[in-house]
């Protein structure tokens, strides 16, 4: 199937929206992508949401943000047959069996005249899974489709990080053995929200402020040895997970603030990488922190392979998310799981998704 997917990810730059064509297990080809940036006033509508669940106060609002930057991405689309849609998260409480992904699927298929796939986190998270990351069995087809012949790791760093461990030689990402994931802990976001709390900029561009400042290398050592970072995977987190991050950081100079929490997400990456079955042979970094050069420098120190963007191996960084949520669409559609013991901790490969006809 030509399917579109698209993300709206913690970091609320924008929507990113991307073709594929897929059977659900294996990729063989892209096609277009799009990018429809948020606007200042809408990504306050967001962030005014942030933390809230179905009816609370400025849901509903930020519901019709989402969904109307969705629609405007999608119009005019030709040659696809399904869309998968994420979302925006607002609020993700695994623990107290409750996940919130703003956005009316059925909404978007009537409107777009098409069959949208979406909603792909509640049924994980009811079953007693973590709900994410979601993205893992598409970085399985992703190194089979490369010509991986060992394991790989794929690093996201969104406003959230995450970690996939991946071995291609699996019949299947549901297969025992194929694919380990968990988020390693925060990555952009307290950057970014830090960079527009003092400079009115959305994000430190190309790492420029990382890599000018001095980290506190005892703010990096007191942030790792919180409990998240030492419990075994399958785990996730919530896009302000670690509140006090911001406290430790809030009397430093600009630039030393910001090296401290890149040091601290690139910290908790490697810290990721005692929990993986095996040293993965190549670690290929997806999402907006590959562009900030300080966090990659220190990526690369304090890791032992290799460590490089994915575009090192012809894969497009700003929309494997969004090519992701393509891939789970298919699956959805063919009654595939999308999720696994070992990638979300739910009990057995699981379906889920909805999915709304036109």
């Amino acid at each position: 199937m030509r399917v579109a997917g698209a993300m709206s990810g913690t970091s609320m730059d924008g929507v990113d929206l991307a073709v594929i064509e897929t059977d659900g297990v294996a990729v063989t080809g892209f096609f277009e992508t799009r990018y429809r940036p948020y606007r200042d006033a809408e990504r306050a509508v967001i962030r005014s949401a942030l933390g809230r669940w179905p009816g609370e106060a400025g849901v509903a609002a930020a519901a019709r943000v989402v969904e109307d930057a969705h629609l405007e991405v999608l119009d005019g689309l030709q040659d696809v047959v399904a869309f998968g849609f994420h979302g925006q998260t607002l609020a993700h409480d695994p623990a107290g069996g409750r996940t919130h992904q703003v956005g009316d699927g059925a909404r978007i298929a009537e409107r777009a005249g098409l069959t949208t796939v979406w909603d792909f986190r509640s049924n994980d998270v009811a079953c007693g899974g973590q709900g994410a990351p979601l993205a893992p069995f598409y970085h399985w087809a992703l190194a089979r489709m490369i010509g991986a012949t060992g394991p790989v790791a794929f690093v996201n760093l969104g406003g959230v990080g995450n970690i996939t461990w991946v071995d291609p030689a699996c019949d299947g990402p549901e297969a025992p053995g194929a694919c380990l994931a968990f988020d390693t802990g925060p990555a952009n976001a307290p950057i970014d929200d830090l960079v527009l709390a003092r400079r009115g900029l959305g994000f430190d561009r190309d790492g420029a402020l990382t890599r000018a400042g001095r980290v506190d290398a005892a703010t990096v050592a007191r942030f790792l040895d919180q409990a998240f970072f030492h419990r075994a995977p399958p785990k996730s987190l919530d896009r302000d997970g670690f509140p006090d991050l911001a406290r430790w950081v809030a009397a430093m100079a600009d630039a030393d603030a910001v090296a401290t929490l890149a040091a601290c997400a690139a910290g908790a990456v490697a810290q990721a990488m005692s929990h993986l079955p095996s040293r993965p042979a190549h670690v290929l970094v997806t999402g907006g922190g590959r562009r900030n050069l300080g966090l990659m420098a220190m990526l690369a120190r304090d890791l032992d392979c290799p460590v490089d963007p994915v575009e090192a191996v012809g894969l497009d960084g700003d929309m494997l998310e969004a090519q992701a949520f393509a891939y789970l669409a298919v699956r959805v559609l063919r009654d595939l799981p999308i999720s696994a013991p070992m990638t979300t901790g739910v009990a057995a490969p699981l379906g889920g998704g909805r999915v709304s006809r036109i």
